[in-house]
C-alpha cells in the first residue's frame, strides 16, 4: 500500500463531502433563460466580491479568458498585448487566434509575473486610421502568476499597467485564476486587487477546491458580450446549479485554506532550501503563494531525473511514498500545495526530497 502525494497542481482537490451534499441539494433551473438560482447567487456573490457590476459563470478558465477577450476585442484587427510566460499565451491552444481573431503580441515577462512599462509603452499601436497596423485593443496580465512560480502583482504595479494602458483608451483583463490566492498574499479584499482592471476571471477549480467553472467579471455592458461569446464557445449550461452550489461552499472557506497552503509551501521551501543541496535547490524568498520551483544545478539530476525518481517506490525505501510533480521550464519542477494535502502528505514529500538530494 503507498501513500500518493500529488504536488502536481491544486486542481486535483476532490469535492469535499459538504460540496456533494450542496450539489446533491441544489435548487436549480434552466441557466440558459437565467432562472438557475444557485448559479444567480454565485454571480452575484463573485461580483460583489470583486468590485464589479455583474459575473458570468462559465465552464473554464480557458473558456472566460477566451469569452473575455472576445468581447473587449468585439470589432476585426485589434491586437491585444500578453506576458510571453503568461497562460493565455501559453496554455490556450491560441484560442484568442484561432477563435477570436485576435492579434497577439508577446511581453518579455521578468521572474515576478510583471513587464517593463517602457517596452508597453513602446508596443501600444495607436487608435489611428492608418490601414497597416492591428490596433491595441486589450492589455492582459495575471495574478498570481503561474509561469514565475505563484508570484503576487503588487497593488502598485497593476494600478501603473492600468493608468498607462486607460491613458491610451485600451482596457485591461485580469486573469485572475488565482486572485483569491493574491489576496491572501497581500492582505487586502480581492476588489482591491480588480479595482483598476476592466475585467477579471476567478477560477473555482484551483485553491477554492470546487469540481469544475470558473467566472468572469466587469460591467453590466461587457457582460452580456460576454454572455453571447460564452454561447458560441458551447458554454451555455442548463441546470449548472449543482456547479455553483460547490463553489459556493469552497468560497467560504478557501482563504483560510490558501492562508495554511501558503505558510506550508513556505516552510517546505526553507527546509528543501536548508538541505544545501548539490542536487536540488530552491530560493525561499520568492514563494509568495501555493507554489514553489525547485531548480536542479547539476546536469547529472535534471527535473525530468527528479520526476521520475519521487513517483518510484523501490523496495529499499522505508517510506512507501509516491510523489506527482511537473517537470517545468529550464530544467525546473513546480511544486502546487492545496488543502487535499496533510502536513504528514508534506512531511513524507519533505523525506522522499531528502533522500534523492544528497
Amino acid at each position: 500500500m503507498f501513500r500518493e502525494v500529488d504536488l502536481r497542481s491544486d486542481t486535483v482537490t476532490k469535492p469535499t463531502p459538504e460540496m456533494r451534499r450542496a450539489m446533491a441539494e441544489a435548487v436549480v433551473g434552466d441557466d440558459v433563460y437565467g432562472e438557475d438560482p444557485t448559479i444567480n447567487e454565485l454571480q452575484r456573490r463573485v461580483a460583489e466580491l470583486l468590485g464589479k457590476e455583474q459575473a458570468l459563470f462559465v465552464a473554464s478558465g480557458t473558456m472566460g479568458n477566451l469569452a473575455a477577450i472576445m468581447s473587449h476585442c468585439w470589432t476585426r484587427g485589434q491586437e491585444i498585448l500578453v506576458g510571453d510566460e503568461s497562460h493565455i499565451f501559453l496554455y490556450e491552444q491560441g484560442g484568442v487566434s484561432q477563435l477570436g481573431n485576435v492579434h497577439v503580441s508577446a511581453l518579455p515577462t521578468h521572474e515576478d509575473g510583471t513587464f517593463d512599462l517602457d517596452v508597453v509603452r513602446n508596443k501600444i499601436r495607436p487608435h489611428d486610421p492608418s490601414m497597416h497596423e492591428p490596433h491595441t485593443g486589450l492589455i492582459c496580465i495575471e495574478n498570481t502568476h503561474n509561469r514565475c512560480g505563484g508570484r503576487v502583482l503588487s497593488l502598485d504595479y497593476i494600478k501603473k499597467i492600468c493608468h498607462l494602458a486607460h491613458s491610451h483608451d485600451i482596457p485591461v483583463h485580469l486573469d485572475g485564476a488565482r486572485i483569491i490566492n493574491a489576496s491572501v498574499s497581500l492582505g487586502v479584499p480581492p476588489s482591491e486587487i480588480a479595482r483598476e482592471c476592466d475585467s477579471v476571471s476567478m477560477c473555482f477549480s484551483k485553491g477554492i477546491g470546487a469540481p469544475v467553472g470558473s467566472i468572469v467579471a466587469g460591467t453590466k455592458e461587457f457582460i452580456t458580450k460576454v454572455h453571447r461569446c460564452r454561447k458560441v464557445l458551447g458554454g451555455a449550461l442548463r441546470q449548472a446549479g449543482v456547479l455553483a452550489a460547490a463553489a459556493l461552499v469552497g468560497l467560504e472557506s478557501a482563504p483560510d485554506r490558501m492562508k495554511i497552503d501558503h505558510e506550508r509551501a513556505l516552510k517546505l521551501a526553507k527546509a528543501i532550501f536548508d538541505l544545501k543541496s548539490p542536487l536540488v535547490t530552491v530560493d525561499p524568498s520568492v514563494v509568495q503563494s501555493n507554489m514553489l520551483i525547485l531548480s536542479f544545478p547539476s546536469p547529472n539530476f535534471t527535473s525530468q531525473h527528479f520526476v521520475e525518481r519521487m513517483g518510484m517506490v523501490s523496495d529499499a525505501d522505508e517510506e512507501k511514498v509516491i510523489v506527482r510533480a511537473c517537470a517545468w521550464s529550464r530544467n525546473r519542477v513546480r511544486l502546487v500545495l492545496h488543502s487535499d494535502l496533510s502536513q504528514e502528505d508534506l512531511h513524507c514529500a519533505y523525506r522522499k526530497i531528502r533522500s534523492l538530494s544528497a
